[in-house]
């Protein structure tokens, strides 16, 4: 709850910051235009409603970063995070000089905090007053932008939007600055001539040393303020870490010989790191984006926490089973824990989302299609290596549309054959149906494929298909960036077999007599046999297809 109201109260601030630098830009055109825009400005800010808003959102953004700072149990963060926070600590300085040196001196002692008092100020000031000014938007965008960054890239919209997003980043800082940078040059050619200076700060109505030395005192003070907390913050993170451990020890065994022990209060993102364990977490620990989700096991299971509200929606928008957490938000009590992370440490923003249910394993029924090209060895001799990788190509894609296009998924290409999933998210019926539609449309797209390159080969290409359905284990297999959905077990072997027969059979299609009644579909006019499949009890019923393009299209 803390994080989304820091977000919200960051969104109010990111807008001030826009009509702010907006209203700058329009110092492009005239000081004039630069002060009627500024009325505006005036009118939508500085009302009670706005002020109340504003400085509310203000204060609350403050002290929930402090707040966050704390109950952060490391400091090991990335680049851009640590960008971020010494940006956000930069903001207080200069901040504060800017908001005592305007607001509060007008509620204080009236001065006209207008545009002449700011830019008249600088010009006074020298480069010193010149740099702390122009510089306070620039960090404050900055920060701002990295934030942003931070939550919007865990959005699907973000990478279609990103171009416009990146051009709207650089044109409202570029525009606001630059507005007022031509604006404090025109105030410094009208300062040529003689008492303008004067006669400005007089309508203005500057205040006097003593009130100037005042608001500094201010000013200091404020800033004084904004160090001691942060300073009482630090002292009390090891405090907080001796009185934690009072409670118990969390032990946590990563497998690989890996464990760490760590005091209770921590998150298992946290312990992590801490440790020094790679561990995937695209949103920075914030429950976010569910690529730091972890299996928990172990002795102790039982004694974890039911997940808060807000963590079962991200488990649930993965599909996650009950075993499975995230790491960034489960606070273990004392107790020995198994914890395997399912994503490698270095998953980004698109892992987060491309995960489906049955990524974390589980028994289902679904139809598999092997596929394989008939005497490719003798077809690819005396080719170039350039000839072979561009005929395989053609094939793959062609095989491969076709097999999305009925509505299953590439599993694997093998060499010259390929492998195929139906029903990952579909019924029985509807997977049998597609495998079958597949085989029918990967023959016909194989016949074309011969037709357009029959001037480069000698003999057209053949293929040999083996569909079978029944009950697999799916899950995502495999290590880091190799790790992908597929199924195993008897029916994937079975398949693999069926698509060896079509040489023995003289066919281009096997398939099941069991995918064929769960489909729902008679092809007895296709001859049957009954076969021998290695490591299978019994014999399995099958039907022969010599032309898998003649089958009727599967609706």
């Amino acid at each position: 709850m803390t994080g989304r109201i820091r977000l919200w109260s960051g969104y109010i601030l990111f807008f001030y910051v826009v009509t702010h630098l907006l209203n700058h830009a329009l110092g492009l055109i005239s000081l004039r235009v630069l002060e009627i825009g500024r009325v505006w400005f005036v009118f939508v800010w500085h009302n009670p409603l706005g002020q109340t808003v504003l400085y509310g959102a203000l204060i609350t953004h403050f002290f929930l970063a402090l707040w966050s700072l704390y109950r952060r149990r490391t400091l090991k963060l990335s680049r851009w995070e640590w960008a971020q926070w010494i940006l956000g600590a930069s903001i207080v300085p200069l901040g504060v000089m800017h908001v005592v040196g305007t607001r509060l001196a007008h509620e204080l002692y009236d001065v006209q905090a207008g545009y002449p008092w700011v830019l008249g100020s600088m010009l006074v000031g020298g480069w010193t007053a010149i740099l702390r000014q122009f510089s306070l938007p620039l960090i404050v965008w900055l920060h701002a932008c990295i934030g942003l960054h931070f939550v919007w890239r865990l959005r699907p919209w973000y990478r279609e939007w990103l171009p416009v997003l990146y051009a709207f980043a650089l044109i409202v800082p570029i525009a606001g600055i630059g507005g007022a940078g031509i604006a404090l040059r025109d105030v410094a050619d009208l300062a040529q001539r003689p008492d303008f200076l004067a006669e400005l700060f007089a309508r203005a109505q500057v205040p006097t040393l003593d009130q100037i030395a005042n608001l500094y005192a201010i000013a200091d003070a404020l800033q004084y303020g904004a160090l001691g907390l942060l300073v009482v913050l630090l002292l009390a993170r090891p405090a907080r870490s001796l009185w934690e451990r009072r409670a118990g020890v969390v032990h946590l065994s990563y497998g690989e010989r890996r464990k760490t022990s760590h005091a209770t209060g921590l998150t298992i993102l946290e312990m992590s790191r801490i440790a020094g364990i790679p561990h995937a977490s695209v949103c920075g620990g914030r429950g976010r984006c569910s690529t730091c989700r972890v299996r928990i096991g172990g002795e102790d299971r039982a004694k974890l926490p039911p997940a808060s509200a807000e963590e079962q929606k991200v488990l649930s928008r993965v599909g996650a089973p009950d075993t499975v957490r995230l790491a960034c938000q489960l606070r273990p009590p004392p107790g020995r824990y198994r914890v395997t992370p399912l994503l490698p440490a270095s998953a980004g923003p698109v892992e987060a989302y491309r995960r489906q249910p049955q990524a974390h394993g589980g028994e289902r029924y679904v139809a598999i299609l092997f596929a394989d090209i008939r005497g490719f060895t003798s077809i690819s001799e005396g080719k170039l290596p350039y000839d072979v990788v561009f005929l395989l190509n053609r094939y793959f894609r062609a095989t491969g549309q076709a097999i999305e296009a009925a509505g299953g998924r590439v599993d694997k290409f093998i060499g010259d054959g390929v492998m195929a999933i139906f029903g990952l998210s579909g019924d029985p019926r509807t997977a049998c149906r597609q495998a079958l539609e597949a085989a029918r449309l990967m023959a016909v797209a194989l016949d074309d494929l011969n037709e357009a390159m029959s001037g480069d080969l000698d003999l057209p290409l053949r293929i040999g298909i083996g569909l079978h359905a029944g009950p697999a284990i799916v899950g995502e297999m495999g290590y880091e960036r190799a790790a992908q959905i597929t199924a195993i077990g008897d029916t994937v072997n079975t398949a693999s077999r069926l698509e060896a027969l079509t040489k023995d059979f003289g066919a281009e299609l096997v398939v099941s007599q069991e995918l064929l009644d769960k489909a729902g579909i008679d092809l007895a006019a296709a001859p049957q046999h009954d076969v021998d499949i290695r490591g299978r009890q019994g014999r399995l019923a099958v039907r022969a297809v010599t032309r898998a393009a003649e089958l009727t299209a599967m609706s």
